[in-house]
């Protein structure tokens, strides 16, 4: 469960990429070191920010710099990849057409998830069938995207057998059924400058994404370097910010590893206003379990909570579906 944390932990996980494929992976101490300080985060605020990650500064300002470009183009421009049913609810939508809670989020975006072929996954991968629809404009858009997107899943692969070795697990407990085939989701979102109208109220007024918990097992957040609006919320009910940290990425835990954990690690609820007269990108990238995988507490976890279950089980592509489907104004 999250604590009364005041701030978010940076955990430099340069030795567990370094090893993190080695036969002796756990017995190594600056691997061990990396799991204590991922036990520790993920059980203190279910959040984190990660250095020594691997990816190139250069190219997390890239993908942000080629977002910027993208949301600033005309509106009837943005609207070629328009998001819907049809699309398998990929593509871009307006400011105010995803909601949280019911409530409109002041954000655009495009969505993306790894693709659905026809007939994958049966019944369960209808409602997702399909692949990206990616902009034209700008030209390089799509071909960036998807090296992101190839480099995110590796790190995220590396850091989970991180988290799985932290819950005292081998560090492949949440590959195979779980996670051997990862699922994936792409959110590209532009958050327009506060309102100078809202400015007495703009906590009320102006949420460019409500309060949430993610879905899946592990998210990277890439942030303008120069914008705080990330907030997330602890036991107490405050919420305590995630300034930017260049070069690092926010990351945080999702409601399947909090079942995989039955509790032991906390998908923690966060929220994102932005309080800048600046327009802010971000690129959050969702790694996800297996599309069909039947998530159930681990029995490394059971064991160390009194083998009570604390959680019902879930299928992760229904649990994704139910929100995809809620989400939007049509």
């Amino acid at each position: 469960m999250a604590t009364d944390f005041k701030s978010i932990p940076i955990i430099d996980i340069s030795p567990l990429l370094e090893k993190w494929d080695h036969p002796n992976l756990a017995h190594d101490e600056g691997v061990a070191q990396v799991v204590r300080q991922l036990d520790h985060a993920c059980r203190e605020a279910g959040f984190f920010y990660v250095k020594g990650h691997g990816i190139s500064l250069s190219l997390m300002k890239e993908i942000r710099g080629i977002t910027r470009e993208y949301f600033h183009q005309p509106y009837d421009e943005k609207l070629k990849i328009k998001l819907s049913a049809a699309t398998g609810y990929r593509g871009y939508q307006r400011v105010g057409e995803n909601i949280t809670k019911g409530i409109p989020d002041i954000h655009e975006a495009i969505d993306c998830y790894r693709e659905v072929k026809h007939g994958m996954y049966g019944d369960l991968g209808k409602v997702m069938q399909g692949s990206n629809i990616w902009p034209s404009n700008p030209p390089n858009f799509k071909q960036l995207m998807e090296e992101y997107v190839d480099r995110c899943t590796d790190l995220s692969r590396k850091i989970m057998r991180g988290i799985a070795l932290a819950l005292g697990g081998s560090a492949d407990e949440m590959e195979g059924e779980i996670g051997g085939d990862p699922f994936w989701v792409l959110r590209i979102i532009g958050y327009p400058a506060a309102s100078i109208s809202n400015g007495h109220d703009k906590a009320d007024n102006d949420v460019g994404c409500g309060a949430h918990t993610d879905y899946g097992l592990l998210t990277l957040v890439n942030q303008d370097d120069d914008i705080v609006a990330l907030q997330v919320r602890n036991k107490s009910g405050e919420w305590i910010s995630a300034p930017p940290i260049p070069g690092t990425f926010v990351c945080n835990i999702g409601d399947m590893l909090k079942i995989l954990s039955n509790g032991m690690y906390e998908s923690t609820l966060h929220r994102v206003i932005n309080n800048s007269p600046k327009y802010r990108v971000c690129v959050a990238y969702f790694y996800e379990p297996n599309f069909d995988a039947a998530i159930e507490p681990l029995d490394v976890c059971l064991e160390k909570t009194g083998r009570t279950k604390n959680f019902e089980g879930a299928v992760y592509g229904k649990h994704l579906v139910s929100k995809v489907t809620t989400n939007f104004v049509m």
